[in-house]
């Protein structure tokens, strides 16, 4: 995202665009990735009370709280563009709040990687993380990404 100084990201956030929905989709590549054709769209603000949920030196990813709406809703798989999108919206919200804040931190990309676009980048994630009991790794010579490392074992189960 860009201009984020410019935007108000907690309007975006109660901004439901119709949704909670579902969308039945054909394409067999898709349907053989996701395993099913029923897919769900929640609204930004599920994202917010679910990244609300992670306590303290435990974290989730976006996969999880995906599969996480796909059991609730009774869908085969939960949108992943948007899932991000909503992820970053959530992050950016909390930031510009006094109070109430969102431990958006806390929820990462798959396989335990940081993500770039939140508030700060990597670095105020990494401080954040650090400072809950995480040790963060470097991956990578000319792409560099950082992790949690072993993040299954502080993953916090949604039930």
């Amino acid at each position: 995202m860009a201009n984020e100084d410019k935007k108000d990201f907690n309007a975006m956030l109660h901004d439901n665009k119709d949704m909670p929905k579902f969308q039945i989709i054909t394409d067999q590549k898709s349907i053989e990735k996701y395993g099913g054709s029923k897919m769900y769209f929640a609204p930004p603000i599920d994202y917010d009370k679910v990244m609300k949920k992670v306590p303290y030196g435990k974290i989730i990813t976006v996969g999880e709280i995906r599969k996480y709406f796909a059991k609730l809703s009774g869908a085969d798989f939960t949108e992943p563009i948007t899932a991000g999108i909503f992820v970053s919206i959530v992050a950016w919200a909390s930031y510009q709040r006094s109070e109430d804040e969102t431990p958006y931190w806390r929820t990462l990309k798959a396989n335990g990687e940081l993500n770039p676009k939140y508030p700060n980048g990597i670095e105020a994630q990494k401080e954040k993380l650090e400072a809950e009991g995480h040790i963060i790794i470097q991956k990578g010579r000319k792409n560099i990404r950082y992790y949690v490392k072993d993040y299954e074992s502080s993953l916090f189960d949604l039930k």
